[in-house]
């Protein structure tokens, strides 16, 4: 009798600056699995050589130094931007991909890696109107000298690349620091338990959600704080200039990460009544955390809650 038994592997790697994690639930062969997992990490080495702001070589910083032209792109560079735009254009662009040089100026421009600084010579208003993509042609044109900044959204597509490559697997769960996919069900057969982290307890979750098939991300005002400018963090609002919001955290369960990844920080950015409005206009499911800890959430999360504290 063949008997298929289930076992677990994990593997973390550094990418796009932060730790990414794999779990895998399958009875496949471990020399399979390790095949695929590598192939899960490559996605993430993948985008960043395309995505990052941080790297003078990447495609995106490439593009950003020739405005006023169109440029054909690759397939990553293109949807990455393409689906930053719509959710700009959502929000009448108070999620805005143009807001590198803004990141720049707090203090967000060193390289995870290497600590190099990069700073941008020009600096001009602009939002995500000056951005012209061409879908037939897969260009994108700059209509003046600005910086492009993926970082809500180019985790959440390396994740859903890597979820390609391990969908033959009965379970996984992919987690980039906050943006998450879990696919299929755990080693005990059952959908994954996941753990919204308290926002200001790092080793603590504030609370749990259970879900298969879907991502989960967190946007969270505690991850990265300026160097530059006290009080303020890496989630601007673009029309104010400012990080300032009582809401810490919020965290957004979609189909797919990339999703997830953009429109929790765009709740985030419009805070709970106008965030709320944006999920239910686009059917996600989320959740908000104030400063003195209050959990306010959208009707559809009740059913995904496994439990609070």
């Amino acid at each position: 009798m063949h008997n298929r038994i289930r076992k677990t592997y994990e593997q973390s790697a550094l990418y796009m600056g932060t730790i990414i994690h794999i779990k895998v639930v399958t009875s496949h062969t471990e020399r399979y699995i390790k095949e695929k997992v590598e192939k899960a990490f490559q996605a993430f080495y993948a985008v960043e050589k395309v995505c990052s702001r941080f790297n003078h070589q990447s495609e995106l910083r490439r593009l950003c130094t020739q405005s006023g032209k169109a440029i054909q792109v690759s397939h990553i560079l293109f949807g990455a931007v393409r689906f930053a735009w719509q959710v700009a254009d959502l929000t009448q662009g108070t999620f805005d991909l143009t807001l590198g040089h803004t990141l720049e100026e707090y203090g967000f421009n060193r390289h995870y890696l290497t600590g190099e600084e990069l700073v941008s010579s020009t600096v001009v208003p602009a939002n995500y109107q000056d951005v012209i993509l061409d879908e037939e042609k897969q260009t994108i044109l700059l209509k003046k000298p600005l910086l492009l900044d993926l970082g809500a959204v180019a985790k959440g597509l390396a994740v859903d690349l890597a979820v390609q490559e391990l969908r033959d697997f009965e379970g996984f769960v992919i987690d980039a620091g906050g943006d998450l996919f879990a696919s299929g069900t755990n080693e005990r057969g059952e959908p994954w338990v996941i753990g919204i982290q308290h926002p200001f307890q790092k080793e603590k979750t504030i609370c749990k959600v259970q879900l298969t098939n879907q991502a989960v991300c967190t946007s969270g005002s505690y991850e990265r704080k300026s160097p530059v400018h006290m009080n303020e963090h890496h989630l601007i609002h673009p029309h104010l200039g400012t990080s300032q919001s009582n809401i810490v955290s919020c965290t957004v369960i979609a189909p797919f990460a990339m999703m997830a990844d953009a429109f929790s920080t765009a709740a985030f950015l419009l805070g709970r009544k106008e965030g709320a409005t944006l999920l239910k206009n686009v059917d996600l499911e989320g959740i908000w955390i104030t400063s003195s800890l209050d959990i306010n959430m959208t009707q559809g999360m009740e059913e995904y809650l496994y439990e609070r504290g």
